[in-house]
């Protein structure tokens, strides 16, 4: 143990990610940049990917089938939302150093506390994205150009809430891409249904990441940085409410948009619990919700990866119906 108690294992830790595999197993050189892509956190790879399982499994209910093609999407959108939010995160960390610097809950990361440079982390980030765009290459050409241009909006999200109080629609805008992309690469051509559920999943991430940023409320307060938990304050619980109604709705609509045509009743019924399911989730949240208790903001904002993985259950089933 070092002369400030530190061990091996804990040096460099995160303040609000302690404990993780990272800090454990990770050979000590690895864990700066694991930590930069948020390896310590997988809530954030889970939520960058469930809008891509919900595009391939409403595509393949629409089709009536589902083979190696769309288990291979579903596979590659695994490890592309994994690789590409290690990205997204470590270009979020390089643009926001003097920022987290200045927040309690951040000024342990690699970059404010000085465990990596800006040259290692922008070549960090560089490696993550080649790697995912190998993988996006395997897609059909249209899904291709769909995956290119995410960039636009991957690059521009950090800096949102410098310029407006709306950077969870910028987060949602980015993070819900992978549900245009992955419909897009099972069927080969974007359509409105598609289209629907990319919606829905925007609202849903207002709602998911405005209880997350109620946690930095106080400290964003004090250095300027906007978000919609500071613009909603005392009345979040109702705009929470909006954003949850909007999403079910956008993902029903969706639904019957994919289905309905096909004249697969029972198909259709089956997928119309995904939206059900998936609103009666967030309906528990909103209830539970406690914006001036940072841990019951953390574990809500948690429970959406089974929030988006119940509405996947749904669609799952009905590709089988």
């Amino acid at each position: 143990m070092t002369a400030t108690g530190k061990t091996p294992e804990t040096e460099g830790q995160v303040s609000d990610a302690v404990g993780n595999w990272v800090d454990r197993l990770a050979p000590a050189r690895a864990r700066p940049y694991l930590r930069l892509s948020r390896a310590d956190r997988p809530i954030g790879t889970w939520l960058l990917l469930i809008p891509c399982w919900w595009g391939v499994l409403l595509a393949a209910a629409r089709q009536g089938s589902f083979g190696l093609a769309e288990l291979w999407i579903m596979a590659g959108s695994a490890m592309g939302a994994f690789l590409m939010r290690g990205a997204g995160c470590t270009w979020n960390d390089i643009t926001d150093r003097e920022i987290d610097a200045r927040v309690a809950r951040t000024r342990s990361r690699p970059l404010p506390s000085g465990q990596v440079t800006v040259a290692q982390a922008a070549g960090w980030m560089v490696l993550q994205a080649l790697a995912a765009f190998a993988i996006l290459l395997t897609f059909n050409p249209a899904a291709v150009a769909l995956g290119i241009s995410s960039l636009v909006l991957v690059a521009i999200y950090p800096f949102a809430k410098r310029f407006t109080w709306w950077p969870q629609l910028f987060l949602g805008l980015a993070f819900n891409w992978g549900a245009l992309l992955a419909w897009t690469a099972v069927t080969g051509r974007l359509e409105w249904p598609a289209v629907a559920l990319y919606a829905s999943g925007i609202a849903w991430t207002l709602f998911y990441d405005t209880i997350y940023a109620h946690q930095d409320r106080d400290d964003d307060a004090l250095i300027g940085v906007k978000s919609t938990a500071r613009l909603f304050g005392e009345n979040t619980r109702l705009w929470l409410r909006g954003f949850m109604v909007a999403a079910v709705l956008l993902m029903t609509l969706a639904v019957i948009g994919a289905l309905s045509q096909e004249r697969r009743v029972l198909a259709l019924v089956v997928a119309l619990g995904a939206p059900w399911a998936f609103g009666w989730h967030l309906t528990w949240q909103n209830r539970s919700l406690d914006i001036d208790d940072p841990e019951n903001c953390l574990r809500l904002f948690r429970s959406n990866r089974d929030a988006g993985l119940l509405a996947a259950l749904f669609l799952a089933a009905s590709v089988f119906l």
